[in-house]
């Protein structure tokens, strides 16, 4: 999501919290354009989820992507930036750092269950100064206690740190329909095709063949949010055939893009 030839995002304005009303807090924005939020981090736990649209959330490990039955889990002090789809319905969750104990101190993807999806809808509809004592308290810990069941899943891009690697990642997350080889860029970057692909697999922990699929299949999610043609998408982000496409897809989420977003 950033690049690949979308209009210019806008940038999103981040919310001028110094402590939080109450130690669950949720926020709800309505973003109809591409937007982005600067790196920032905070002293709390955030969960960022999209009722519509497509979330992207950038760390210095790499790309958590949360389409509709996924959300990002952002512990607290990590510097992250936020990118969303055009027309993104997004919930923002604020969990003080008592009340997640049990948390990983890891960026994540998690696994929204229909429950979840309509506690955190309900949830961010509450009054900021809600009843701790009350129903409105109850929810939140049930709320709580479905976040932490959420089993992770993995739909999260490793970014590499070699400065070689960079580069190739910069060109196809520009370009993700470009069909140039490990070996034309062992040329281009003139270190030879081995050292290349040992490079790749210890900065991201998989081959550059299946770290340029997953670039381009979870580059390929906002497109097939917003209900564009397989066949588009799938030429779009360099696969020759829609079967092709639909096999890695499948291979990579266990889903047909259809039944994915089903």
């Amino acid at each position: 999501m950033p690049p690949k030839g979308h209009a210019k995002a806008v940038r999103r304005t981040i919310p001028g919290l110094s402590s939080l009303p109450r130690p669950v807090y949720g926020r709800t924005e309505s973003l109809p354009n591409r937007a982005l939020t600067r790196r920032h981090s905070h002293p709390w736990v955030q969960l960022s989820y999209a009722i519509s649209g497509v979330l992207e959330i950038q760390t210095s490990a790499g790309r958590f992507i949360a389409p509709p039955q996924r959300a990002v889990w952002i512990p607290a002090g990590m510097a992250h930036r936020v990118f969303s789809s055009p027309h993104t319905e997004m919930r923002s969750l604020y969990l003080d750092c008592s009340v997640t104990t049990w948390a990983a101190e890891r960026c994540q993807v998690l696994a929204v269950s229909d429950l979840l999806r309509e506690l955190i809808r309900r949830f961010s509809e509450l009054p900021v100064e809600y009843a701790e004592d009350g129903p409105d308290g109850r929810l939140a810990q049930v709320l709580l206690d479905q976040l932490a069941a959420a089993p992770q899943v993995d739909l999260m891009l490793p970014l590499p740190v070699d400065s070689r690697l960079r580069q190739i990642y910069r060109s196809l997350s520009l370009h993700p329909e470009q069909a140039t080889t490990l070996g034309q860029w062992s040329q281009k970057l003139g270190i030879s095709e081995k050292t290349l692909s040992r490079l790749f697999l210890s900065d991201t922990g998989l081959t550059f063949r299946a770290w340029r699929q997953r670039l381009r299949l979870l580059g390929a999610l906002p497109d097939l949010e917003r209900g564009e043609r397989v066949t588009d998408v799938a030429l779009g982000c360099g696969y020759e055939s829609v079967s092709a496409f639909i096999a890695a897809f499948r291979q990579q989420f266990d889903a047909t893009p259809g039944e994915f977003f089903r």
